[in-house]
């Protein structure tokens, strides 16, 4: 199966991981979904690479605790503000574009009591609407990507924290020049908008007005993770194909062939950026 992608919209629209698929396998496992935990969450909606500690790596970057104010871009369905408004008594305000993802966050923090703790607002991240000086830390995971302007994103990262502020997020980095037809396909597979190196991430947040604290090259970690992925979601296609049913879209699963493949031979990777606003 395949669809074109227009932007960020079309992929999550699609995204194998959605409040009403999370909801019907705890209801599964659990029988009922009265009386739902946080916790129960946790294996179900942190989709990004380095499940809960690559949460807490975060939160210890930005220096995240009880009562911090931070904003979460590109936020999804919530499960990262989630995690750290209960685990470390944040206040989380989610960024997310695609408005089923957003209603999906909505519901999941309210079936686990944490609406007062985490809202995740349907905007734009390169156009956040939030006031000036208003927030401790921003966070991101793996989500600038898809973003066609980050050095915006980063201003605007700039502009909602106070003196002091601190911005740490994890991204897609390139160590190699991709051809034209590698790019393509990361876009029409998973909607990678920017794919730019190191350089040019800390560049950009120099532009905006950060000074940059640590620059931690994930790749290493990344191509383990990817590889286990990658070997689960073929192992899911095949036994999809063998019932009959859709496989997934083929553009999806040709683009996250090529983005492991990138990564375990260090062409692509990943890093997590700290900065601070002085």
């Amino acid at each position: 199966m395949t669809s074109q992608i227009h932007s960020a919209i079309d992929f999550y629209e699609r995204h194998p991981i959605s409040a009403q698929i999370i909801l019907a396998k705890l209801e599964v496992t659990r029988g009922t979904l009265e009386g739902l935990q946080p916790e129960d969450l946790f294996a179900h909606d942190q989709d990004h690479y380095g499940g809960l500690a690559a949460n807490d790596a975060l939160a210890k970057r930005a220096r995240i605790g009880i009562g911090s104010k931070v904003v979460d871009l590109c936020a999804g369905l919530g499960g990262p503000a989630r995690y750290l408004a209960h685990r470390h008594g944040a206040i989380v305000t989610g960024v997310e574009l695609t408005p089923a993802r957003v209603a999906g966050a909505a519901e999941l923090s309210r079936r686990v009591g944490l609406e007062g703790k985490v809202r995740v607002l349907e905007g734009n991240v390169m156009d956040l609407p939030l006031a000036d000086a208003s927030f401790d830390a921003v966070v991101s995971q793996e989500a600038l990507l898809h973003v066609p302007d980050i050095g915006r994103t980063f201003a605007e990262a700039h502009r909602v924290l106070g003196s002091g502020g601190r911005f740490a997020f994890t991204n897609w980095i390139l160590h190699r020049p991709l051809s034209d037809a590698q790019r393509q396909l990361l876009w029409d597979g998973m909607a990678a908008a920017t794919l730019i190196g190191i350089d040019g991430h800390a560049e950009l947040l120099r532009a905006a007005g950060f000074e940059i604290e640590t620059v931690e090259d994930e790749t290493e970690s990344w191509g383990a993770i990817l590889g286990e992925r990658l070997r689960m979601y073929e192992k899911l296609r095949s036994e999809a194909e063998a019932a009959g049913t859709p496989a997934g879209h083929d553009d999806f699963y040709r683009s996250y062939v090529l983005f492991v493949d990138l990564v375990q031979r260090k062409a692509m990777g990943g890093a997590r950026f700290t900065a601070v606003k002085s």
